[in-house]
């Protein structure tokens, strides 16, 4: 079964997709500290994933080497199209990631 926020769900190329599952796989690497999917806009599939990672202090992981580990663990439609390294993710007042804080600045990047 899958823990965390059914609205937290999307879906890709018809495909469901539950973010919690992404990132539960993405902290069993030794170098992450915490992570956050969203799903952000992608003309061909409707939505694809977005993963925030923040790193624990000193470690060193690469983007490439995060996409090899989903490959191996999850299906294809499941892995983010897209990772970004944090150095915090924002939290709410209640300590609660702010994933749409994390949508936003995504969107926001990709229009500049």
């Amino acid at each position: 079964y899958i823990v965390g926020r059914l609205k937290d769900m999307y879906i890709s190329g018809g495909e469901n997709v539950y973010p919690a599952e992404i990132e539960n796989v993405l902290t069993e690497l030794d170098a992450v500290a915490a992570v956050a999917v969203v799903a952000v806009p992608d003309r061909k599939w409707g939505q694809v994933g977005l993963a925030s990672v923040q790193l624990h202090r000193g470690a060193q992981l690469g983007e490439e080497a995060l996409r090899s580990y989903c490959r191996e663990r999850l299906a294809g439609y499941k892995v983010p199209r897209y990772f970004q390294f944090v150095d915090e993710l924002p939290l709410s007042p209640q300590g609660k990631v702010r994933k749409d804080v994390l949508r936003s600045e995504f969107e926001a990047a990709e229009r500049a």
